[in-house]
């Protein structure tokens, strides 16, 4: 996102700007508007929590840093997505 994309705005003006949320078609329909929702068995679900990130020192060209940070917020877990996708992948062929 472009610096030029973003603006600031105070509480008070927040607070009066119009919504563009139809409020009325959310109360007439209801909690879910998919396909039927199934039951989840609580008891045997299990909490996994994912392991740290390892903050590592990593030199990178400069193209591809700006490229990654173009894109907004999150770059850098998409730089580890794409890592992630290459890793798989040389698993699979070899």
């Amino acid at each position: 996102m472009s610096e030029s994309n973003i603006k600031r705005f105070s509480l008070e003006e927040i607070q009066k700007m119009k919504g563009h949320t139809d409020w009325d078609r959310l109360r007439e329909s209801g909690d879910y508007e998919g396909e039927e929702e199934f039951e989840v068995d609580w008891a045997s679900a299990e909490l996994v929590e994912p392991e740290p990130k390892k903050l590592i020192s990593l030199r990178l060209d400069p193209d591809i840093i700006e490229f990654f940070r173009s894109q907004g917020k999150g770059y850098q877990t998409r730089m580890n997505a794409v890592l992630r996708s290459y890793m798989e992948a040389q698993r699979k062929s070899g």
